[in-house]
């Protein structure tokens, strides 16, 4: 604490300096020195650089930290040491902005992790609907960040019967898209889900137990074979093509009703599919429960 005020007060309002000084315990020759001497080269210098720092630092708009800044000075013929710039940029109070620490999110599970490829690239339309689902998900730029989008295909219609967007890839992403396929369309027990296995979030432990609670058998492909789970990569590249690439995306609240709309105003019941014989899943469906019967 300074207490050079406190000793010129008691100056100015006519008391002791020596008492003042003998009750701070405060030597009066350091008293008057400090008033009296010039501030130091070395303090001189460093409020130069914390002026250069300070610049540098705005310049980066907050980015730099003390390595880069060190740098940076260096750069600009100003020659100082490593600890010094962390000093002054202490004292400053700035600090740069560095990435946060990677922490494990999603736990797997190891009978997911072991889960087969029972799918093997049989992505035909057939009659047996609710039968064989994938999955997938993807990422699309909006102007308040990263939306992700998770899909689940009905590989019988090629309808999607579960979807969900948020602006995270957590496990409730893919969860959110399972949970809407099983409301509304209540297959039956023995339900094949077939994932990429690039995708953490389908081999978490919460995800299986999903699955076991509602009887579905969890497939997943091969590892680097995008092929694998063919249908659902080919269903993103058609609504980026169609929707997503068509215009931009102020808010995520815009892009999911854009996509409710295209998916259940227009894909599932209107799009006409070359996999179905250019019927729509609506219309195919119709047609294997009208033949069925």
């Amino acid at each position: 604490m300074n207490i050079d005020p406190f000793i010129e007060a008691e100056e100015v309002t006519g008391h002791s300096v020596k008492n003042a000084c003998r009750l701070l315990e405060v030597s009066r020759a350091a008293f008057y020195h400090r008033r009296t001497a010039a501030p130091s080269v070395r303090a001189v210098t460093d409020a130069e650089l914390t002026k250069k720092i300070t610049a540098i630092h705005a310049e980066s708009k907050g980015t730099y930290g003390s390595p880069r800044m060190h740098r940076a000075l260096r750069k600009n013929g100003v020659d100082c040491g490593k600890r010094r710039v962390c000093r002054l940029m202490c004292q400053a109070g700035l600090e740069g902005r560095c990435k946060k620490r990677w922490r494990r999110t999603t736990v797997a599970d190891p009978a997911a992790e072991a889960a087969l490829d029972l799918i093997q690239r049989s992505f035909g339309p057939g009659a047996e609907i609710d039968r064989r689902y994938v999955g997938d998900i993807t990422y699309i730029a909006t102007w308040e960040g990263w939306a992700y989008l998770a899909t689940v295909i009905d590989l019988s219609s090629r309808r999607i019967v579960g979807w969900a967007l948020a602006d995270h890839m957590r496990t409730e992403l893919v969860s959110d898209a399972l949970s809407m396929a099983l409301r509304s369309r209540d297959p039956s027990e023995g339900l094949i889900f077939h994932s990429d296995r690039g995708c953490q979030q389908y081999t978490s432990a919460d995800y299986g137990e999903l699955a076991r609670r509602n009887g579905v058998v969890l497939s997943i492909g091969r590892k680097g074979e995008c092929w694998d789970n063919a249908v659902a990569e080919s269903f993103f590249a058609t609504i980026k093509r169609e929707l997503i690439d068509t215009r931009s995306w102020p808010t995520r609240d815009g892009l999911r009703s854009a996509i409710f709309d295209y998916v259940e105003g227009w894909y599932n019941v209107r799009r006409l599919h070359s996999s179905l014989n250019y019927c729509s899943p609506a219309e195919w469906e119709a047609n294997q429960r009208r033949q069925a019967a």
